[in-house]
């Protein structure tokens, strides 16, 4: 008989704790009525890591997300530890983990709520319908090279140094997450870089159709420069299926998709490692919100990102695509039924807790597999 999947929950900071008790919420339903049982850990990250151990990922916590099958995060940060050396900052917690876990894959999807559409601020025709995922490479590129810093110069003033590097299995890891993504929604990749003017964009461009060509040439594959990408984003957001691009243009373009929504706190995150020999693959689901410092402890979180990401980790970790479908669905129908938490709140709909948005995607569930 197959094992029970691992989870290790890091519920973190501020309404961290507050949405990860909802998405608690959806695990014990899945053991209790669709016999989905998974072997749950719980343990510290972030600032409460720090509060607790003097670190913001403990060698411990480590130790557990190593052995997990997935790692499920809330949130961290907050002004409470603003003055802390950076070295123990808590965001350090989540660099930890992803360097440890060697996550190199950023998975972000931008899809609308069609109950939500009037919260985009561009027109209902244009993001209506709207599913695309941005894929960012997580480990390379600008952010990691070297040479980095700052330094005098010797006629006075200071010179900033930061290098773009990417090697091709760099590159050709994250493409075949992209390839592999593509193959199950619609079959269409934009490959994303700046090869007119970056060496380490042709060179990008270049291991990209090269490992098209040899390993996916059923997948329909789309270059189209960093710039032209962005302005297409807002012009005809509806063009794109899966874009992938390195870290510093998959970080801007992944804030721009999120945006078109109309709600970042709505959207999931996944950041994902190789698939070892067993099949196996480290990953890390949390929402893209941060931790709302000035809310936290008050009720008034909105649950559906973690909800959202628990979603993701059933589809992209374990293959349970009819299960991820149910949750997305309750929460859809429940969007539609008019519950809004305060950041989403609009007229004439109905203002609830972060509880009883839990609770109705929860009673949805209940409805859906009556």
């Amino acid at each position: 008989m197959a094992r029970n999947k691992k989870l290790l929950l890091l519920p973190g900071d501020g309404i961290g704790p507050e949405v990860m008790a909802e998405m608690r919420r959806v695990i014990d339903w899945f053991g209790a009525q669709q016999a989905l049982l998974f072997e749950v850990e719980e343990d510290l990250v972030g600032g409460a890591s720090y509060d607790e151990r003097g670190t913001p990922c403990a060698d411990a916590t480590m130790d557990l997300a190593m052995a997990a099958d997935a790692v499920l995060l809330g949130a961290v940060g907050g002004p409470k530890w603003d003055d802390l050396d950076f070295s123990v900052k808590p965001e350090r917690g989540i660099l930890r983990l992803r360097k440890d876990m060697d996550l190199f894959a950023n998975l972000r999807p931008a899809v609308m709520f069609e109950s939500l559409i009037e919260a985009s601020t561009l027109k209902p025709d244009i993001v209506s319908g709207l599913d695309i995922m941005i894929l960012r490479e997580l480990t390379g590129g600008i952010y990691f090279g070297e040479p980095r810093g700052v330094k005098k110069l010797a006629g006075g003033g200071r010179e900033g140094i930061n290098t773009e590097v990417y090697t091709t299995p760099e590159v050709e890891r994250v493409g075949r997450v992209a390839f592999e993504l593509a193959r199950k929604r619609r079959n269409l990749v934009h490959s994303i870089e700046k090869a007119n003017v970056m060496e380490s964009g042709l060179m990008w461009r270049e291991d990209m159709t090269a490992l098209h060509e040899r390993e996916f040439v059923d997948v329909e594959l789309q270059h189209m420069y960093a710039d032209n990408a962005a302005m297409q984003l807002v012009r005809d957001p509806k063009q794109f299926d899966v874009m992938v691009a390195g870290n510093l243009f998959g970080d801007i373009l992944s804030d721009c998709a999120a945006m078109l929504t109309g709600s970042l706190g709505m959207l999931p995150s996944a950041s994902l490692g190789e698939t070892d020999s067993t099949g196996r693959r480290r990953a890390l689901y949390e929402p893209v919100h941060g931790s709302a410092p000035d809310i936290a402890g008050e009720g008034k979180a909105n649950p559906i990102a973690m909800l959202s990401s628990f979603s993701m980790m059933l589809r992209y970790s374990f293959d349970m695509e009819d299960e991820a479908d149910l949750v997305d669905k309750a929460i859809d129908i429940v969007l539609a039924g008019g519950l809004r938490t305060g950041d989403i709140m609009q007229p004439k709909k109905a203002r609830v807790s972060t509880k009883v948005m839990g609770e109705a995607i929860v009673a949805e569930l209940n409805r859906l597999t009556a």
